[in-house]
């Protein structure tokens, strides 16, 4: 289906676009008055001048002079003027289309967040600027295409129909071709920006590699299976691959200029040589001629100007399709909230109070209680991982997940969190689907150690109170208590003796990532975060990972200790030292084919 001229998602998503469109509307219009108004005192005064010798003085002409002087004056005025706020309009569109779909990205379950991570770095840090030739030149020449036309045509049959009927005639040439051309070049955009995403992608692969390939000696190539193929080599081959496609796309554009210039060229040398036979044969005025003869061009130049512009603009706006599918995605509800699972043992499980908008009414009755996992199913593209899980998962017991590789071990903690949405089946809390529970209500009462722990840019201290643990608990009440947790938690994971070995303790500063710590270090200092937040349900995915063998059985031994003080702790676990720690362990089910190396 065809893109419609200017899309009204943009102005949904973008406040500041709506005031840009009205004032652009009223620039054009004014434009339109002015175009005419020139184009007659012109047409007046060179008659005048030509056809009455003693009409040739300025003083005669003043009045029409100082007119003319006037329209020529508010013509350039509103275009630099629509000029100016084009360019405001257009950065802060661009800035808020960027905000909001980094929003939106934030909030994309994890699964679709990891596929689609290069995709929105191309789009919020490059591919949304193609945005402002959008609104600073096509959307001004598309309204002038729309109001500059019918008007200046009207005003040239009211002085000369011939003229009008040859504008009338060839004037649909210039959106013909301008279709024409959009059918060769339909999708060369999106291609463009398609392969800047997957170059982006290799990029960021060899980048990533190379610590690795550096480690064992590999990164100029050598010992490969393709001798001289260096890594230097593979992005300067990336870079002339993008080179190849960015100035094909050039070269449309140029091209396809040429083509409505020259189309506009000659529809406007049939109106002047009409013109200019008939003035011969004395079958019109001159000053009708004048008129029409000036603003011939007038008609042209707006479509002109828009298919030149097209092209410019298509860029941005086929990134602002990818980011429009991020802000309003396919088959969304609309807002619903998702519909409650009835269970078959539903009616003897917790309460049965109504739920009110967005499960606002329901909720759960304590701090702790039994999570179930009821048939819980997720199908990703391998296959259902997990499949059917039935399990519950007591306060007080440490429960660990097993399952061989690409089970939905992890992708159960994801559902637990709300993160993932089940194919099939629910995740209860007290007897309430965790889909009915205002998403903050629920995550005030986790802690979650994911396989790659975030770690934000600042100091130990402000990583650690992310989910509420406190260094110096002096300002509130059981502050005593909150240190000793703290204690035992750095104990256990052996972040007391990373603290010890840095000058500026807790308040030492890290970058993006944890850069600055080691591995180890990140992941003991996550472990740490996690077991000294005090929440009642505590989510753990390989917690012991990247320690060593005396530290894996102390935090075994913590989070047995956390498991006896009331906590759900629940452990996706393969090492011995955490499953022989473990009071139930839950094999998950899977039909997802895994691919052997």
């Amino acid at each position: 289906m065809a893109r419609p001229p200017v899309d009204p998602r943009l102005w949904r998503y973008a406040r500041s676009a709506r005031n840009y469109l009205v004032l652009s509307v009223g620039l054009s219009l004014l434009t339109t008055v002015a175009i005419v108004a020139a184009a007659v005192l012109l047409g007046r005064v060179l008659a005048g001048v030509i056809t009455d010798p003693g009409q040739r003085t300025v003083a005669a002409w003043h009045t029409e002079l100082v007119l003319l002087a006037v329209a020529v004056a508010v013509r350039a005025l509103a275009a630099w003027w629509q000029a100016r706020i084009a360019h405001r309009a257009g950065a802060r569109v661009v800035a808020e289309l960027e905000q909001s779909v980094l929003a939106a990205g934030a909030g994309l379950p994890p699964r679709e967040l990891e596929t689609r991570r290069t995709e929105l770095a191309v789009v919020v840090s490059s591919g949304l600027s193609g945005l402002r030739p959008y609104l600073t030149g096509y959307v001004p020449a598309l309204l002038l295409a729309v109001l500059v036309p019918p008007v200046v045509l009207v005003v040239i049959a009211a002085h000369d129909l011939t003229s009008a009927v040859i504008v009338v005639i060839t004037l649909p040439l210039i959106p013909i071709f301008m279709v024409l051309i959009g059918l060769l070049t339909e999708g060369r955009a999106r291609a463009t920006l398609d392969a800047t995403t997957r170059l982006s992608d290799q990029l960021l692969d060899l980048f990533a590699g190379m610590p690795t390939l550096r480690a064992l000696g590999r990164e100029t190539g050598s010992g490969t299976d393709t001798p001289g193929r260096t890594m230097s080599r593979q992005v300067r081959e990336l870079g002339e691959s993008l080179h190849r496609r960015t100035m094909s796309a050039l070269r449309i554009a140029f091209l396809s200029s040429m083509v409505l210039e020259l189309l506009a060229t000659l529809s406007v040398a049939l109106v002047a040589v009409a013109i200019g036979m008939r003035l011969v044969h004395g079958d019109m005025s001159l000053y009708a001629g004048v008129v029409a003869l000036v603003l011939a061009p007038e008609v042209y130049l707006p479509l002109r100007t828009v298919g030149e512009r097209f092209h410019a603009a298509q860029d941005g706006m086929a990134a602002a399709d990818k980011a429009f599918a991020i802000l309003d995605p396919a088959g969304a509800k609309d807002g619903n909230c998702p519909e409650p699972v009835r269970d078959r043992d539903q009616s003897a499980v917790g309460d049965t109070r109504d739920v009110d908008a967005c499960g606002s009414g329901r909720a759960v009755r304590s701090g702790r209680g039994v999570i179930e996992l009821r048939d819980l199913t997720v199908e990703s593209r391998d296959g259902a991982a997990p499949d059917g899980l039935w399990a519950q998962l007591r306060p007080g017991a440490v429960t660990a997940l097993t399952g061989p590789n690409g089970s939905g071990k992890s992708t159960v903690l994801q559902a637990i969190l709300g993160l993932i949405e089940p194919t099939r089946g629910a995740v209860f809390a007290e007897g309430v689907d965790i889909r009915q529970l205002p998403a903050e209500q629920w995550w005030q009462r986790l802690a979650w150690l994911p396989q790659r722990p975030v770690l934000v840019p600042g100091t130990l201290r402000e990583n650690l109170e992310l989910l509420g643990a406190t260094v110096s608990g002096s300002q509130r009440r059981g502050a005593a208590r909150v240190l000793s947790e703290l204690d035992a938690a750095c104990a256990a994971t052996g972040f007391d003796a990373v603290l010890d070995s840095l000058p500026a303790g807790w308040d030492t500063v890290v970058g993006s990532g944890g850069i600055g710590l080691s591995l180890g270090q990140r992941q003991r200092l996550a472990l740490t975060r996690v077991l000294a937040a005090g929440r009642p349900i505590v989510l753990l995915d390989e917690p012991t990972a990247h320690l060593d063998a005396d530290s894996e059985t102390a935090v075994a031994g913590a989070l047995t200790t956390l498991a006896r003080t009331g906590a759900t702790v629940v452990v996706v676990a393969h090492r011995p030292a955490l499953l022989s720690a473990a009071d139930e362990i839950v094999t998950v089910p899977s039909t997802a084919q895994r691919v052997v190396p």
